[in-house]
């Protein structure tokens, strides 16, 4: 394991940071985070505590707080982005600015030996051949602008001699920072509270991943970087390639009450469908420690203190 390192993370008290930066920190290293509260959060509330925990609050596209603590940086993190296709479809310029030239600009300012580590969605694949898994090496095809700014951040990244591009699956799971607006959240939330959800192109596939494996990918990449570095790598459950509709299917085995059925008109706005591959991550060591299953009795759990729908992005 490698030890103290100083990690400067954007956007760390999103819902992935909420998970990130308290295990980074428990690990040994000192972590600062840079985030400009948009959703007025205080998920790192139980960080606050340490010495090895450092808080700015500012934006990502600042040119000046990114140039003073991006120097004492060994590895950055840059999470800060508007995730998510309708809050980028609602702001593009900040999409923009944010999620891929807020990404150019700091990659542009790295030291050669600086390590970058960056989650993209693996929505970039759009829409896939029939029984075809994804790969690495799979052409990119984004739908939506929120797809697009992130493999152009992508390329940023990679173009750094020392750089590893994590294509995220559709994350879920509890997190102190939540998110109900993610599809299994959604879905689990609807079986909680309505019992019942009406389905658009449920036949549309996608693959998934807990919020806390993604964090442990995060930390196998930082201990595996010389064997990792230079390369993208699909971050998911290998068994969970499922459609919308046996995603109900498996939340309904946990809640038998749960009523779905499929829209007789209208259509998904997120039009990705494709299965993926995660042998690659696979082959360096990583395995999920976290099913779906797993997941969804944990969101059922959360999903008594949680009463209203401000925990997403819209």
């Amino acid at each position: 394991m490698v030890d103290n390192l100083n990690i400067f993370i954007t956007g760390g008290a999103g819902y992935l940071g909420s998970i990130l930066v308290p295990t980074l920190i428990q690990d040994g290293h000192k972590v600062t985070v840079l985030d400009n509260f948009l959703y007025e959060q205080n998920s790192l509330g139980q960080v606050c505590s340490s010495h090895k925990f450092d808080l700015v609050c500012g934006d990502a596209r600042d040119e000046r707080l990114i140039d003073e603590y991006l120097k004492s940086a060994d590895v950055v993190i840059p999470l800060a982005a508007l995730v998510g296709a309708p809050i980028c479809d609602k702001d593009p310029t900040g999409a923009k600015t944010l999620n891929r030239d807020a990404v150019q600009m700091l990659v542009g300012k790295l030291a050669h030996d600086q390590k970058i580590i960056m989650p993209i969605t693996n929505s970039g694949y759009g829409i896939g051949t029939s029984g075809k898994y994804c790969t690495e090496n799979s052409p990119l095809n984004p739908i939506t602008l929120y797809a697009r700014t992130k493999v152009d951040a992508e390329k940023f990244v990679l173009s750094h001699q020392s750089g590893i591009s994590l294509r995220l699956a559709t994350v879920f799971g509890m997190a102190p920072r939540m998110r109900v607006d993610l599809l299994v959240n959604d879905f689990v939330y609807r079986a909680v509270k309505d019992r019942a959800v009406v389905l658009f192109e449920s036949q549309f596939k996608r693959n998934y991943i807990h919020v806390r494996d993604v964090a442990r990918a995060f930390q196998h990449a930082i201990y595996n970087f010389e064997l990792m570095k230079g390369e993208a790598y699909n971050i998911g459950l290998s068994n969970a390639n499922l459609s919308k509709w046996e995603l109900c299917e498996k939340i309904q085995s946990h809640l038998p009450n749960f009523v779905f059925m499929e829209a007789p008109i209208g259509e998904d706005p997120d039009k990705r469908d494709y299965i993926v591959s995660n042998e690659k991550i696979e082959a360096t060591g990583f395995k999920p420690a976290y099913t779906l299953d797993d997941g969804i009795v944990e969101l059922i759990k959360g999903y008594k203190m949680i009463r209203n729908s401000v925990y997403g992005n819209l």
